[in-house]
């Protein structure tokens, strides 16, 4: 492992020699890899990571994005096809001669063709527990599935053609068409379903703060990663000049961590756009901004949110609290995450389960429902959730400035590409893609 602090390339003897510090400039290593488990981590990957999502430390982020992106990068090395390749033909030979050669006391000359029927249903059961693994990608997911169909075919060739000229059992042939068509038939039922399977994370909150504490003693913190947001009640002096203008958009965030990562971001200065969160954050300037934006009768309040049942009623929180436009006729448009989009998209998305959400989407008020359609309840009522802290800062800050542009011109052309569920008061608008 390479010290981050000078480069020098240490190996194992080296860091247990010198006490996990460098040989070379006597720097501690924050990380050792062989005492891990199964997670690994070394300093270079961790620093890698650190600048990565921070697009070479020019954006903010928060922990639970840092927790996502760790997990992808970990996830990626998961199920190589090329690897389970090689592994597949070592294995068969070695499986087939030592199980055959055990056998081959108790059951006689069949022994090492019984071994090798064994070991090719142990290998389809193997690659379609990896095809619903929580534990896996999707593009781990869907490379089991592909190897299950490649392997398939490959047990109903060869099996096929040895069953009727080489052994010349009708028995084998039988084995062999069940084997292979069930492995052939699993892996192409399993692709149909890779972007609807949850998943779950590979590291826990507390094994990152812990990485995380351990990286400050030595390396100091990160310095693009976001607290918690803090509140502070105590009002904002605001410049009256300031207050006298409004502004022409508004981004509403389900929760204060989305506003205060798109706040840190600058993401209200370049896009001339108020930030608000759901709860009230910013509060010191919550009132005040308030009043700014019920100045402008052409007013857009665009919706970001999670998707999930708690996410999923925001923008019926925005039309129907007077905290915020109730009987008002200002434009909300529903950026999502909207589980229609996450059906439509090509792009695994990192979908989870709780037992709790499912408990919230069947208590969602039958006007929230009623914007929904019945795939999308379904969704919704089995729990699943995709948070807005799953993509990385760059990508949330594209794909929300991306669907601004694209509302406003739709707007001033053709709203044909957004769906109108509004009734009368608000109109109310869907965008179709998230990003």
């Amino acid at each position: 492992m390479k010290c981050i602090n000078c480069g020098t390339d240490n190996n194992l003897k080296d860091r247990t020699a010198n006490q996990g510090r460098c040989k070379q400039c006597n720097h501690p290593f924050a990380f050792e890899p062989t005492s891990m488990g199964n997670v690994k981590i070394t300093d270079p990957m961790f620093a890698k990571i650190l600048a990565d999502i921070s697009a070479s430390n020019t954006l903010f982020f928060t922990p639970k994005q840092l927790l996502y992106f760790l997990d992808s990068r970990l996830r990626n090395k998961s199920f190589q096809s090329l690897q389970f390749a090689s592994f597949y033909i070592f294995m068969n030979v070695w499986f087939t001669g030592f199980v055959g050669g055990f056998l081959s006391g108790i059951i006689g000359n069949n022994s090492f063709l019984i071994a090798n029927l064994i070991y090719q249903v142990c290998v389809v059961i193997y690659l379609f527990k990896n095809t619903t693994s929580a534990k896996l990608n999707n593009p781990g997911r869907k490379a089991s599935a592909k190897s299950l169909q490649r392997l398939g075919v490959l047990i109903l060739v060869v099996g096929i053609l040895a069953s009727l000229f080489v052994f010349k059992s009708f028995i084998l042939f039988v084995a062999i068409v069940i084997i292979g068509t069930s492995s052939l038939f699993l892996g192409t039922q399993q692709l149909g379903k890779i972007g609807k399977l949850t998943q779950e994370l590979l590291i826990s909150p507390t094994q990152l703060q812990d990485w995380l504490n351990r990286w400050e003693q030595i390396n100091n913190a990160p310095e693009k990663i976001l607290l918690s947001p803090r509140k502070e009640i105590t009002p904002a002096l605001v410049n009256p000049d300031v207050t006298a203008y409004s502004f022409d958009r508004l981004v509403v965030c389900d929760s204060s961590t989305t506003a205060q990562l798109l706040i840190a971001n600058n993401f209200h200065f370049e896009n001339n756009c108020a930030i608000l969160s759901i709860t009230g954050y910013p509060e010191s300037i919550f009132n005040t901004t308030m009043e700014m934006l019920h100045r402008n009768p052409d007013l857009k309040v665009y919706a970001i949110h999670d998707c999930s049942s708690k996410g999923i009623s925001l923008v019926n929180h925005i039309r129907s609290s007077d905290r915020w436009f109730l009987n008002s006729n200002v434009t909300i448009i529903d950026i999502g995450l909207l589980p229609r989009q996450i059906m439509a998209t090509k792009r695994g998305m990192f979908i989870q389960s709780s037992p709790d959400l499912a408990t919230t989407a069947k208590q969602l008020s039958e006007e929230v429902r009623q914007s929904l359609t019945s795939e999308e309840l379904a969704w919704l009522d089995a729990g699943n959730f995709v948070e807005l802290e799953s993509f990385t800062p760059q990508r949330l800050i594209q794909i929300l400035r991306s669907a601004i542009i694209s509302a406003s011109y739709n707007f001033a052309i053709d709203n044909s590409s957004m769906i109108l569920i509004g009734d009368s008061g608000n109109d109310i608008y869907m965008v179709e893609s998230f990003g």
